[in-house]
């Protein structure tokens, strides 16, 4: 069994190794993608910093804590989007019956698809990320809780994604429920949570998990939780373990379109 998770470990790699090599193929249009993605996060956090030059708190939070705000906001979608980034359009693979390449390769098919491809951008959304973790104040801990909460709140919107794109197994234009759910993650994730109230807010907790993934990883960072640390840890397992049987409950109706597609 652990030779087995090794090598898909191994195989995984690889695979987005391959996809970042054939991004770096035009150096120019790589870094500039890097570049201009850190200066368009830059441009939002101006507006803030003009806003706070009005008040001294929004919501109870302080122009610092907006900075780790959009610094996690921006991780998470960065390491999503780089490291799994072909599970934002898996719908296509989907409905188009294209998954006939990932099927024949000896490793799991989910992870086969969604790491096939690399967003070169989303290496600015990181760097920003921990640019802005520096203006808020760096410590090992902040460091270390800051790269976790990361990794889990971009496996939690990769997860989200694949949940909703799979739903193209069982009904068509199911991509426009997967489209509109990432953006609503994505969008809401740039506000705090203190803006919210009633309803919305416990949607933000629950159908729209942005408490998951921005506003309790905020708050552990700022005053550690023990309880809250691991129900993150427990709903990334559980947001995991869901992609996975649905996609894989999915895969017994897929249709291939006969299509002889190589993978390079």
């Amino acid at each position: 069994m652990l030779t087995e998770v090794k090598n898909q470990l191994k195989v995984t790699l690889l695979s987005i190794k391959y996809a970042l090599i054939r991004e770096m193929l035009n150096k120019t249009t790589f870094i500039s993608n890097i570049v201009f993605m850190i200066l368009n996060n830059a441009t939002f956090i101006i507006q803030w910093i003009i806003i706070y030059s009005l008040k001294d708190s929004i919501s109870g939070y302080t122009l610092k804590e907006i900075m780790l705000l959009w610094g996690l906001a921006a991780g998470t979608f960065g390491f999503s989007r780089f490291f799994f980034d072909r599970a934002f359009n898996l719908d296509s693979l989907i409905t188009d019956g294209k998954l006939d390449s990932y099927l024949v390769q000896p490793k799991n098919v989910l992870l086969s698809c969604i790491t096939s491809d690399v967003k070169a951008s989303a290496l600015g959304d990181m760097i920003y990320a921990y640019i802005m973790l520096i203006l808020y104040g760096i410590t090992f801990k902040n460091f270390l809780l800051f790269t976790f909460y990361t990794i889990s709140g971009g496996l939690i919107l990769t997860c989200i994604s694949v949940i909703l794109c799979s739903l193209s197994f069982w009904f068509t234009k199911a991509d426009v429920v997967a489209e509109a759910g990432n953006s609503l993650v994505t969008n809401f994730a740039t506000y705090p949570d203190g803006i919210f109230k009633g309803v919305a807010k416990m949607m933000l907790y629950t159908i729209i998990p942005v408490g998951m993934t921005i506003y309790i990883p905020l708050k552990t960072i700022i005053s550690f939780s023990l309880s809250k640390f691991l129900l993150i840890v427990f709903v990334t397992i559980l947001f995991i373990s869901l992609a996975f049987y649905i996609f894989e409950r999915g895969l017994k109706r897929y249709s291939s379109s006969n299509l002889m597609v190589a993978r390079i």
